[in-house]
């Protein structure tokens, strides 16, 4: 019969605690972007790409064009889901730069 590992004891974060603890090596370029900036302007209305970010890398921008802050992306690909226009350009950072957590 096997036991069961003990579970570590987790204190309650906020998200911008647990959002401290992820290093990210800066590429030089972002991964992300939006395909035809024509489209979020004229057709979006609801800017789902900002809405389900948990990191607000995407932010409403003054001209209907959603701006980018790259450096914060925790590479959940929520932002690429969310847009009912397909017109987020999403990928992973090159050369294995990107996202690392400290806890796995």
């Amino acid at each position: 019969m096997s036991t069961q590992p003990s579970v570590p004891t987790v204190e309650n974060e906020s998200l911008e605690d647990r959002l401290y603890t992820v290093k990210y090596e800066d590429p030089g370029d972002s991964h992300l972007d939006v395909k035809i900036p024509g489209i979020c302007a004229e057709k979006c209305v609801t800017n789902d790409c900002v809405s389900v970010c948990p990191a607000n890398v995407w932010r409403e921008g003054e001209d209907g064009i959603p701006q980018i802050a790259y450096e914060n992306c925790l590479e959940c690909g929520s932002c690429r889901w969310g847009c009912p226009h397909g017109n987020v350009d999403w990928s992973y950072p090159e050369t294995g730069a990107g996202v690392t957590y400290k806890n796995g």
